[in-house]
């Protein structure tokens, strides 16, 4: 196949990919206790689009089905399609970044980070909203990008950034900042629950203001990475051959891990931790399509949206909602041993 039948090819699968995308966030909106038609889901949706919803006319629908859709299920729907359109195209950043197929978004220590925020706030009984916007929230980024900047010093020699320090700093202070929240909930037995429910991630009471601040942040980091991807291709063959080549292998990586940085930290602080997104997905679009990054970053982040709609889908089906993570969890883990058990046979 030539390289310009590929491109149409990979072209058609993206737009297939990004439709399959937008009708699962249609579809995901019917799930729930109330029982609301497909159909009725568009109509509320496409009423609510400026000048489309006006040419289309007069739709009847339930204002309660409206309420339903608009305010509570919807913004949760588009909060799992943006965080895991996040996590998927920084999880392909970092493995490309670090030459490592088991790099994903937290592997700086930005969850174990958010969620030492998270627990102060909560211990602090900070949870109440300003604006609209949750001080857990804030916290929990703040605390996020304080521990990339910890991490990053940690790891800095003069100018440069060496991954493997990188990623043990990484680890340290994943491991320190969680020792931390040990202690804050052995020293408050009474808030376990809050605390021990924000780490395991949800988007079941992401609020508009949170949708609205975080898609922006989140479309505009992952335009910036696959904007990179050409110099990620070229730096994976080699940091000294990307350098002859022209590539300012240093400033890209500091931009990148910068971005990378603030995308998992804004998805962290409304989410709550939700693993394994950020791994699998760009692993599996890599075994399918190649390791282009051109074409990995754009479909990871199609890929990342669609698989954590699905599964928080499913975690609204029982009486009893379980939180998304741990959903994500319970697919990434067996999907991780079953890489790992490729390897070795590759290996033997």
């Amino acid at each position: 196949m030539s390289f310009v039948d590929k491109k149409k090819k990979y072209r058609l699968f993206f737009i297939g990919g990004v439709l399959l995308l937008l009708f699962l966030i249609v579809a995901s909106a019917t799930v729930g206790a109330a029982h609301i038609s497909l159909m009725d889901a568009f109509k509320i949706m496409i009423k609510k689009i400026p000048f489309v919803g006006n040419f289309l006319g007069e739709w009847k629908t339930s204002e309660t089905h409206e309420l339903i859709v608009l305010n509570i299920r919807l913004p949760r729907v588009l909060a799992a399609a943006v965080i895991g359109i996040g996590l998927s195209v920084v999880g392909a950043a970092y493995q490309g970044m670090f030459v490592n197929p088991m790099a994903d978004p937290y592997v700086l220590g930005v969850s174990s980070g958010a969620a030492l925020g998270a627990a102060i706030a909560v211990v602090l009984g900070a949870e109440r909203l300003v604006g609209g916007f949750g001080l857990v929230t804030s916290s929990a980024f703040v605390f996020a990008l304080l521990t990339v900047f910890i991490v990053f010093s940690i790891a800095r020699t003069g100018t440069r950034i060496s991954n493997t320090h990188l990623l043990l700093a990484g680890v340290a202070v994943s491991f320190f900042s969680t020792s931390l929240i040990s202690v804050i909930m052995v020293l408050n037995r009474d808030r376990i629950a809050k605390i021990t429910y924000w780490m395991m991630g949800s988007v079941a009471y992401i609020t508009w203001k949170q949708v609205l601040i975080l898609i922006p942040v989140v479309i505009l980091g992952a335009l910036v990475i696959c904007f990179f991807a050409r110099d990620l291709n070229i730096i994976v063959a080699g940091e000294e051959g990307a350098k002859s080549l022209g590539v300012e292998v240093e400033t890209v990586k500091k931009i990148l891990l910068v971005v990378c940085s603030i995308v998992v930290a804004a998805c962290v602080s409304v989410s709550g931790v939700i693993g394994f997104v950020g791994l699998i997905i760009p692993h599996t679009i890599r075994l399918i399509a190649g390791s282009d990054n051109r074409v990995v970053l754009p479909f990871s982040a199609v890929g990342g949206g669609i698989f954590l709609i699905l599964c928080d889908t499913i975690a609204r089906m029982p009486t009893s909602e379980l939180p998304v993570g741990v959903l994500t969890s319970m697919f990434g883990a067996p999907y991780f041993i079953s890489i790992l058990l490729r390897n070795k046979r590759k290996v033997v």
